[in-house]
This record gives C-alpha cells, sequence and structure tokens, in this order.
C-alpha cells in the first residue's frame, strides 16, 4: 500500500497571502501569524507576497487572479467577518466561503481559507491569536502540507513525504 502525505517543511514553496482589509484589527494578526508560520517552517521572505483587497467579500476574485498568475505553490485567503445586526453577515460569509472553494477546486496550487466568520469581535480576537490559537498560522500549516501532498500526487518528487 502506497501512503501519500504532506510534509511541513516548506523549504522553497513560494506563497500568496489574500488579505482583506476589513476588520485590520483582526486580519492584521491572521497575517501575522501565516507569515510567522510560514517563515519558520523555511520560506523565505522573497518567497512570500501579500495581496491586499478591500474586504471578505472581494476576497475570492482577487484569489482567483493571484491562483491564476501560476506563480505560488500555496495561496491563502484571510479574512474576518464578524455579526451585526443586519443579514449582511450570512451573505458575506456564504458567498467569501463558497468562492473561496470554488477557486480552490480549479486551482493548480493549494489553496487555504483561514477566513473567520464570528459572532462577536471577541471571538474574533480570540481566534486570531489571543486565546483560541491563530487561524491565520493554522491555514499556513495546511497550505504548506496541502501544496507538498498536491505535488505528490502530481508524480513530483520534491519535499513531500511518503510513508
Amino acid at each position: 500500500m502506497n501512503v501519500y502525505e504532506g510534509s511541513l517543511i516548506a523549504t522553497g514553496l513560494k506563497v500568496g497571502l489574500v488579505v482583506s482589509r476589513f476588520n485590520s484589527l483582526i486580519t492584521d494578526q491572521l497575517l501575522a501569524g501565516a507569515v510567522d508560520t510560514l517563515r519558520r517552517h523555511g520560506v523565505a521572505d522573497g518567497d512570500l507576497d501579500v495581496f491586499r483587497c478591500p474586504g471578505t467579500f472581494e476576497l475570492p476574485a482577487l484569489l482567483r487572479r493571484v491562483v491564476a498568475s501560476g506563480r505560488h505553490d500555496a495561496v491563502i485567503a484571510l479574512g474576518a467577518v464578524i455579526r451585526g445586526g443586519t443579514p449582511h453577515f450570512e451573505y458575506v460569509a456564504g458567498e467569501a466561503t463558497k468562492g473561496v472553494a470554488q477557486v480552490a477546486l480549479e486551482a493548480g496550487c493549494a489553496v487555504t481559507m483561514g477566513v473567520l466568520t464570528c459572532d462577536t469581535m471577541e471571538q474574533a480576537l480570540e481566534r486570531a491569536g489571543v486565546k483560541a490559537g491563530n487561524k491565520g498560522a493554522e491555514a499556513a500549516m495546511a497550505a504548506i502540507e496541502q501544496a507538498q501532498v498536491l505535488k505528490l500526487a502530481a508524480g513530483q518528487r520534491g519535499k513531500g513525504g511518503r510513508g
């Protein structure tokens, strides 16, 4: 039996990060967590590209363009949608999630999502590094592993693990 798994070694990977500017108190922390994780696992600063878009609703469109450039082994979507008093939250969260998923299915590289959908600012802060870890860092770890296993699935040896 052959089992293919991606390693968490990111040396040589080129990674794009698409980050929503809206709720920047949160998204800046998600970005910091993702960048720290990528660096700790071997991604060089010169192999990191950060793209900013206005809000989480706009993430999928920019994400699609970044993926289509073919310059990255992995692209990470980072955003934060916080519930308010109107149905706007459901529309933005739902469309952003569907859009990121659609891009991921069509992408020639790994695509991961670190988009928070929280009821309160307190919950968002907790998930951006205060109490409940950093979901940006988790999305970065998933991007590394997925990029490596996609290479294995395509028949490339490289940096992935096979066990």
